[in-house]
Protein backbone atom coordinates (compact mmCIF):
# COMPACT_ATOMS: atom_id res chain seq x y z
CA UNK A 1 0.00 0.00 0.00
CA UNK A 2 1.18 3.53 -0.73
CA UNK A 3 0.67 5.40 2.53
CA UNK A 4 1.54 8.93 1.45
CA UNK A 5 -0.83 9.15 -1.57
CA UNK A 6 -3.61 7.49 0.49
CA UNK A 7 -3.31 9.98 3.35
CA UNK A 8 -3.02 12.97 1.01
CA UNK A 9 -6.52 12.17 -0.26
CA UNK A 10 -7.89 12.37 3.29
CA UNK A 11 -8.84 9.73 5.82
CA UNK A 12 -9.65 6.50 3.98
CA UNK A 13 -13.14 5.21 4.79
CA UNK A 14 -13.57 2.52 2.14
CA UNK A 15 -11.25 0.03 0.53
CA UNK A 16 -11.47 2.02 -2.73
CA UNK A 17 -9.94 5.03 -0.91
CA UNK A 18 -6.66 3.18 -0.50
CA UNK A 19 -3.82 3.73 -3.00
CA UNK A 20 -1.69 0.79 -3.99
CA UNK A 21 1.73 0.60 -5.53
CA UNK A 22 3.54 -2.29 -7.16
CA UNK A 23 6.73 -3.49 -5.55
CA UNK A 24 9.87 -2.49 -7.39
CA UNK A 25 12.15 -5.49 -7.26
CA UNK A 26 15.70 -5.11 -8.48
CA UNK A 27 16.53 -7.33 -11.40
CA UNK A 28 18.25 -10.55 -10.44
CA UNK A 29 22.03 -10.41 -10.69
CA UNK A 30 24.59 -13.15 -11.29
CA UNK A 31 28.34 -12.82 -10.82
CA UNK A 32 30.60 -15.34 -12.53
CA UNK A 33 33.95 -15.41 -10.75
CA UNK A 34 36.87 -17.08 -12.54
CA UNK A 35 39.96 -17.62 -10.38
CA UNK A 36 43.35 -18.52 -11.86
CA UNK A 37 44.80 -20.77 -9.14
CA UNK A 38 47.86 -21.92 -11.05
CA UNK A 39 51.25 -22.35 -9.38
CA UNK A 40 52.41 -18.90 -10.53
CA UNK A 41 49.74 -17.22 -8.37
CA UNK A 42 51.39 -18.61 -5.24
CA UNK A 43 54.37 -16.27 -5.70
CA UNK A 44 54.47 -13.04 -3.67
CA UNK A 45 51.26 -13.98 -1.78
CA UNK A 46 49.08 -13.10 -4.80
CA UNK A 47 46.52 -15.84 -4.18
CA UNK A 48 46.36 -15.05 -0.45
CA UNK A 49 45.55 -11.39 -1.19
CA UNK A 50 43.03 -12.48 -3.80
CA UNK A 51 41.31 -14.75 -1.28
CA UNK A 52 40.90 -11.78 1.06
CA UNK A 53 39.36 -9.75 -1.74
CA UNK A 54 37.09 -12.67 -2.72
CA UNK A 55 35.81 -12.92 0.88
CA UNK A 56 34.82 -9.24 0.69
CA UNK A 57 33.18 -9.74 -2.72
CA UNK A 58 31.22 -12.78 -1.50
CA UNK A 59 29.98 -10.74 1.46
CA UNK A 60 28.91 -7.95 -0.89
CA UNK A 61 27.14 -10.47 -3.16
CA UNK A 62 25.29 -11.82 -0.12
CA UNK A 63 24.13 -8.33 0.90
CA UNK A 64 23.02 -7.54 -2.66
CA UNK A 65 21.28 -10.93 -2.97
CA UNK A 66 23.33 -11.75 -6.05
CA UNK A 67 23.83 -15.27 -7.31
CA UNK A 68 27.35 -16.62 -7.80
CA UNK A 69 28.97 -19.02 -10.21
CA UNK A 70 32.57 -20.00 -9.45
CA UNK A 71 35.09 -21.46 -11.87
CA UNK A 72 38.63 -22.35 -10.80
CA UNK A 73 41.45 -22.64 -13.35
CA UNK A 74 44.23 -24.84 -12.00
CA UNK A 75 45.79 -28.17 -12.87
CA UNK A 76 44.85 -29.55 -16.27
CA UNK A 77 41.17 -28.59 -16.55
CA UNK A 78 38.95 -25.85 -15.14
CA UNK A 79 36.64 -26.91 -12.29
CA UNK A 80 33.14 -25.52 -11.65
CA UNK A 81 32.55 -24.92 -7.94
CA UNK A 82 29.06 -23.37 -8.04
CA UNK A 83 26.49 -22.76 -10.74
CA UNK A 84 24.37 -19.68 -10.04
CA UNK A 85 23.47 -20.33 -6.41
CA UNK A 86 22.84 -17.57 -3.90
CA UNK A 87 25.87 -16.25 -2.07
CA UNK A 88 26.11 -17.62 1.46
CA UNK A 89 28.48 -18.49 4.27
CA UNK A 90 28.85 -21.93 2.64
CA UNK A 91 31.47 -20.34 0.36
CA UNK A 92 33.95 -19.82 3.20
CA UNK A 93 35.19 -23.45 3.39
CA UNK A 94 35.78 -23.47 -0.39
CA UNK A 95 37.63 -20.17 -0.14
CA UNK A 96 39.82 -21.40 2.72
CA UNK A 97 40.64 -24.61 0.85
CA UNK A 98 41.47 -22.79 -2.39
CA UNK A 99 45.11 -23.47 -3.14
CA UNK A 100 47.44 -22.87 -6.05
CA UNK A 101 49.19 -25.51 -8.09
CA UNK A 102 49.57 -27.07 -11.48
CA UNK A 103 49.15 -25.52 -14.89
CA UNK A 104 47.02 -22.67 -16.14
CA UNK A 105 43.90 -23.85 -18.00
CA UNK A 106 42.65 -20.25 -17.99
CA UNK A 107 41.92 -20.15 -21.73
CA UNK A 108 39.76 -23.29 -21.42
CA UNK A 109 38.04 -21.74 -18.38
CA UNK A 110 37.29 -18.54 -20.31
CA UNK A 111 35.83 -20.53 -23.20
CA UNK A 112 33.67 -22.64 -20.86
CA UNK A 113 32.54 -19.51 -19.06
CA UNK A 114 31.60 -17.78 -22.31
CA UNK A 115 29.43 -20.72 -23.39
CA UNK A 116 27.86 -20.99 -19.94
CA UNK A 117 27.06 -17.26 -19.87
CA UNK A 118 25.44 -17.42 -23.31
CA UNK A 119 23.25 -20.33 -22.18
CA UNK A 120 22.41 -18.50 -18.95
CA UNK A 121 21.38 -15.38 -20.91
CA UNK A 122 19.01 -17.47 -23.03
CA UNK A 123 17.53 -19.19 -19.96
CA UNK A 124 17.28 -16.04 -17.79
CA UNK A 125 17.11 -12.98 -20.09
CA UNK A 126 16.07 -10.65 -17.25
CA UNK A 127 19.16 -11.49 -15.17
CA UNK A 128 22.00 -8.96 -15.07
CA UNK A 129 25.30 -10.80 -15.64
CA UNK A 130 28.77 -9.74 -14.53
CA UNK A 131 32.05 -11.61 -14.97
CA UNK A 132 35.11 -11.18 -12.73
CA UNK A 133 38.40 -12.77 -13.83
CA UNK A 134 41.28 -13.01 -11.34
CA UNK A 135 44.59 -13.90 -13.02
CA UNK A 136 48.27 -13.00 -13.14
CA UNK A 137 48.17 -13.32 -16.93
CA UNK A 138 51.08 -15.77 -17.04
CA UNK A 139 49.94 -17.75 -20.06
CA UNK A 140 51.98 -19.25 -22.89
CA UNK A 141 49.78 -17.47 -25.40
CA UNK A 142 46.45 -15.68 -25.32
CA UNK A 143 45.54 -15.47 -28.99
CA UNK A 144 42.01 -16.01 -30.17
CA UNK A 145 40.35 -15.11 -26.87
CA UNK A 146 36.80 -13.95 -27.46
CA UNK A 147 35.01 -11.36 -25.30
CA UNK A 148 32.47 -12.44 -22.71
CA UNK A 149 28.80 -11.74 -23.46
CA UNK A 150 28.48 -9.48 -20.40
CA UNK A 151 30.28 -6.74 -18.49
CA UNK A 152 33.68 -8.14 -17.50
CA UNK A 153 36.37 -7.00 -15.08
CA UNK A 154 39.83 -8.53 -15.11
CA UNK A 155 41.75 -8.19 -11.84
CA UNK A 156 45.51 -8.53 -12.29
CA UNK A 157 47.00 -10.63 -9.47
CA UNK A 158 50.61 -10.22 -10.57
CA UNK A 159 52.63 -8.94 -7.61
CA UNK A 160 56.17 -9.70 -8.78
CA UNK A 161 58.68 -6.82 -8.67
CA UNK A 162 59.07 -7.08 -12.45
CA UNK A 163 55.61 -7.26 -13.97
CA UNK A 164 55.06 -8.68 -17.43
CA UNK A 165 51.75 -6.90 -18.07
CA UNK A 166 50.17 -9.91 -19.76
CA UNK A 167 46.95 -9.60 -17.79
CA UNK A 168 46.40 -6.11 -19.20
CA UNK A 169 46.79 -7.48 -22.76
CA UNK A 170 44.35 -10.27 -21.91
CA UNK A 171 41.86 -7.69 -20.63
CA UNK A 172 42.12 -5.83 -23.94
CA UNK A 173 41.40 -9.02 -25.87
CA UNK A 174 38.43 -9.81 -23.61
CA UNK A 175 37.25 -6.18 -23.99
CA UNK A 176 37.16 -6.14 -20.21
CA UNK A 177 37.80 -3.40 -17.70
CA UNK A 178 41.20 -3.77 -16.00
CA UNK A 179 42.26 -3.21 -12.41
CA UNK A 180 45.29 -4.30 -10.47
CA UNK A 181 44.73 -6.24 -7.26
CA UNK A 182 46.50 -3.62 -5.14
CA UNK A 183 44.28 -0.80 -6.45
CA UNK A 184 41.03 -2.77 -6.39
CA UNK A 185 38.22 -1.12 -4.45
CA UNK A 186 34.97 -2.94 -3.69
CA UNK A 187 32.00 -0.75 -4.60
CA UNK A 188 29.09 -0.71 -2.21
Amino acid sequence: MAWLPTLLKGRPRLRQDLCWQLRQARPAELWLVIVDASASTRRHQALAQTKGLLATLFDQAYRQRARLALLTASGHTPQWQRHGLKASAALQPWLQALGAGGGTPLLAALEQARHWLQARQRAHPQEALRCLVFTDGRLQHCKGVQPMPCATLLVDMELAPVRLGRAQRLAEQLQADYQHLQQFKVRE
